[in-house]
């Protein structure tokens, strides 16, 4: 449990990460909402700062899968909060539509996972498009990994949420795992855009934060390695 910068905290171990932005108006947004089903982390953790699950007013979510949105019912339950989605995932949400499995052994293993962890459907209040603005954060589609991936900037504190387009871990910075990822020549091409921003902090689904002033540079050699 880390603040990253200003009002910004780091909530790991649940799978993937999860975030708490603090609003200048007091507000949270959460950003994804775990793997875990009950959001017992996010709960825990919000009690370990000193804040109630009422004060969570939005949950943003990166994209689709189910590392990142098992939690959401429980936490919207919890909370009260209103739902973010980009279009382009948002009916995979709401279950309106069912998200198509990878293929070969790693499909069938992701099948059989699914089938052990229920996934309730949650109807976003907000369907998100490019440019759009989340509280602090502003949304850039960077499609590749599913068609509905979004990043958040904070512009004010450079900090940036990849979701899982790019990943900070063990000192190394990777692309989308190719086996969960829609189109990989699209994830590329979101990552030489998210490489033209002006961020400091880099902070992803899964790994570590990438704290320097050498992030976008990094994102755009990751790109040519792609």
């Amino acid at each position: 449990m880390t603040e990253i910068a200003k009002g910004i905290q780091y909530v790991d171990g649940t799978n993937a990460n999860s975030y708490l932005v603090e609003e200048e108006s007091g507000a949270l947004t959460l950003v994804d909402a775990t793997m875990q089903g009950d959001g017992k982390k996010i709960l825990e953790f919000l009690e370990a700062v000193g804040r109630k699950p009422l004060d969570v007013k939005t949950i943003v979510i990166t994209h689709c899968h189910i590392d990142h949105v098992r939690g959401l019912a429980a936490l919207k339950a919890a909370t009260g909060a209103s739902v973010a989605v980009h279009e382009a995932d948002a009916d995979f949400v709401s279950g309106k539509a069912k998200y198509p499995s990878p293929g070969g052994a790693v499909g069938l293993a992701f099948k059989v996972a699914s089938s052990m962890m229920s996934v309730k459907p949650v109807e976003p209040e907000r369907r998100l498009k490019d440019g759009d603005a989340v509280g602090r954060l502003s949304v850039i589609h960077t499609p590749g990994h599913t068609p509905g991936s979004i990043s958040l900037l904070d512009r004010e504190s450079k900090v940036l949420f990849v979701g899982d387009t790019a990943r900070y871990m063990k000192g190394k910075l990777e692309g989308p795992p190719p086996q969960f990822t829609k189109d990989m020549q699209q994830a590329k091409v979101s990552i030489e855009r998210l490489a033209a921003l002006d961020f400091q902090v880099m902070l992803s689904g899964h790994g570590e934060p990438l704290k320097s002033a050498e992030g976008p540079k990094m994102l755009g050699e990751l790109s040519k390695r792609l």
